[in-house]
């Protein structure tokens, strides 16, 4: 796993404006350095001041870390509090009753807002329906449902009695809802009719009956169903039942129910798992106190702010940047329905202007398919809006590559806003290492420094650290408040994956490979260590390589590396290319690829050349915009495509990649 070669050298280097860092909550690099040296000499100390400052406890915790039965960490385990009250009641009782938590734009373009106070109501009149369905503390409720207020309710709603949400990304199968139901042993489900995405109406009630039809759900009981288009569905009597009707009589105060900071508050299945679903438990009391702090350190959220993370809340970044961190921190987010490119690629871009959003939060993914737009119809191009009232930026899903850095930074952020390229991952509950915008210089395609009490570094295979320069496995050395707690149902599983007795059984392995600049110490993820390459004994991230290739920003839009077997180097390098221009073909398509290998060469060096390129119209990604590479290593391989695609926004695109063009 050590000894990954870095190859690509970044110099450039953008330091925060004067007028930036004086207004920051974490204001230069003195003061980063002097909360780190706080969580360096009293590490309980500085997590339980934090927790006592950021969030309301209805009992005080009088132990901070429970380490006694490693790596099963107990954060806060004594203290009681509820996640929905510190959301949407602390709003209450500071003032900010009036003002809006939630500006929603649908598919359409239409607008609803919603209170801190009107929320709040939804949310108890919901919690009470959920009472009355039989639904109690320590159930499983999967949430299955598209991009909406009634989302965010529903999650709210389960932590506000207690119960442990699941929610499942609107666009999977109903195997993978399946799955999930029996995994969790979930007693209901909340979901829609139908969801509307670009201006196409799509099933989703359907696909939870399908789900139940398969058999194995039989600790379901409820399935509540809220009205989004209001088409005709199936609704089961005795089982299926109305949302407006669950939320109807009700009354719209709610005592919370008050829960251990250990109550697990959801369970979250990682995508792209084989097998059997991996359910990432996440706490109440840790995971809440990240979710917060981590909005008004990263995004130096202030109260006059317009929020917005494009991420779907299926996803881990909708959990904590979405539904439980700019409510706990009292911010104004928007909510949006619908997709970047519809009805045009200008989407996101006109919204920004439309909105007036300060602080904006979205995947490299989707910045790159805009870059594309953008200069294939200059129409579409953010400079065809006001982006004016931007001042931070976020990037988030994987590491950046610099040339998608440097247009975001340019043409987005009008060469004045921060860009905080966020690592982290569904088991971590929120950012790791992520620049802050008031304090760190920046360097594109570099995660740069790890959070104050994030103790992360680089070792070898066998947990030794390893020099600044040199690649190697990325771990962090002491647990953290917002840490996945346990797989669902499968402990061994957990230790197994996340603290693997080869690194001595203490180490949180992450599962990148990295490396830290021998000057600054900055970080900057080289891709999974399953996606390493080693090609003549030269171990090598892919997410340099495919920086490599988009560096070539007259030709590629996008680009995946992936390996395959090769008799003569052990590995060879293939690359899934996405070109500004239509796919070229025969010997159009042979010259571009040499056009490409010899500029890898020229960037990096002969070794890194792709031995097979392909050029496809896209790349096969979910529809939250993340590429499936383990489909690519096997269509490189020449293998048959045998997995589950029905998460696939464009399942086409794979005959086309498989063409050996």
């Amino acid at each position: 796993m050590s000894g990954i070669q870095s190859v690509l050298q970044e110099t450039r280097v953008f330091n925060p404006s004067a007028e930036v860092q004086q207004a920051a909550a974490i204001s230069g690099m003195a003061s980063y350095k002097a909360l780190c040296a706080q969580a360096d000499a009293d590490y309980s100390g500085f997590w339980g001041n934090l927790a006592r400052e950021k969030l309301l406890w209805h009992k005080p915790f009088t132990e901070v870390l429970d380490e006694s039965n490693a790596p099963f960490y107990r954060w806060f385990a004594d203290g009681q509090l509820n996640a929905s009250y510190n959301c949407l009641d602390a709003n209450l009782i500071n003032g900010n009753g009036d003002k809006t938590a939630i500006v929603f734009e649908a598919d359409d373009g239409s607008v609803t807002n919603v209170s801190f106070r009107q929320l709040h109501e939804r949310v108890c009149k919901l919690a009470n329906g959920l009472k009355a369905q039989g639904i109690k503390k320590g159930d499983r409720v999967l949430i299955y449902i598209p991009m909406s207020v009634e989302g965010v309710v529903a999650m709210q709603a389960c932590a506000r009695i207690g119960a442990t949400h699941s929610v499942v990304f609107g666009g999977f199968s109903a195997k993978s809802v399946q799955e999930r139901v029996i995994d969790a042993g979930a007693v209901a489900i909340i979901t829609a009719d139908e969801q509307v995405r670009g201006g196409k109406t799509l099933p989703i009630k359907a696909i939870v009956d399908e789900a139940i039809s398969m058999g194995g759900c039989e600790a379901l009981k409820t399935v509540i169903v809220y009205r989004r288009t209001g088409n005709p569905i199936n609704m089961q009597a005795g089982r299926d039942i109305w949302l407006h009707e669950v939320e109807g009589p009700q009354s719209a105060q709610c005592e919370p129910e008050w829960v251990d900071a250990e109550h697990p508050l959801f369970i979250l299945y990682t995508s792209g798992s084989t097998g059997k679903p991996k359910g990432v438990q996440h706490s109440t009391g840790g995971y809440l106190l990240w979710a917060k702090t981590t909005m008004q350190w990263t995004f130096d959220a202030k109260p006059n702010d317009l929020f917005w993370c494009t991420a779907d809340i299926g996803w881990i970044t909708g959990h904590t940047y979405v539904c439980y961190g700019p409510t706990a921190a009292g911010i104004t987010q928007l909510v949006f329905e619908g997709v970047p490119t519809y009805p045009n690629a200008g989407r996101f871009w006109q919204m920004i202007e439309k909105h007036k959003v300060t602080l904006f939060y979205t995947a490299p993914t989707a910045i790159r398919s805009l870059i594309k737009a953008s200069e294939t119809d200059p129409n579409v191009h953010p400079n065809k809006s006001d982006l004016s009232s931007l001042r931070i930026l976020g990037s988030v899903g994987e590491p950046i590559n610099p040339e998608a850095w440097m247009w975001y930074h340019k043409h987005v952020g009008g060469e004045r806003c921060p860009i905080v390229d966020t690592f982290w991952q569904t088991e971590t509950g929120g950012h790791m290492i992520t620049p802050l915008p008031g304090a760190t210089p920046l360097v594109p395609g570099s995660c740069t420094l790890p959070l104050p009490g994030i103790m992360a570094a680089i070792v070898d295979e066998t947990g030794n650290d390893l020099p600044n320069g040199q690649g190697g496995v990325l771990v962090v050395k002491r647990p953290w408040p917002s840490m996945i707690r346990t797989i669902w149902g499968d402990p061994e599983r957990f230790k197994k994956s996340y603290y693997p007795a080869e690194l001595g059984g203490k180490l949180y392995l992450a599962g990148d490979g990295a490396i830290r600049d021998k000057d600054t110490g900055y970080f900057t993820i080289m891709g999974r260590i399953d996606d390493v390459l080693n090609v003549s004994g030269h171990r090598m991230g892919t997410m340099e390589i495919e920086s490599a290739l988009v560096a070539k920003s007259d030709l590629v839009a996008e680009a995946a590396v992936v390996g395959r077997p090769d008799d003569l180097t052990g590995e060879a390098i293939v690359a899934f290319v996405v070109l500004k221009r239509p796919r070229p073909t025969g010997d159009e398509a042979r010259a571009l690829a040499k056009e490409l290998r010899d500029w890898v060469a020229k960037e990096i060096g002969p070794i890194a050349k792709p031995k097979d390129i392909r050029f496809g119209d896209n790349l096969p990604k979910t529809r939250s915009g993340k590429i499936m590479r383990r489909l690519l290593r096997a269509i490189a391989k020449g293998e048959a495509i045998t997995q589950d695609v029905s998460t696939l926004e464009n399942p086409a695109i794979l005959e086309q990649l498989a063409e050996n063009n």
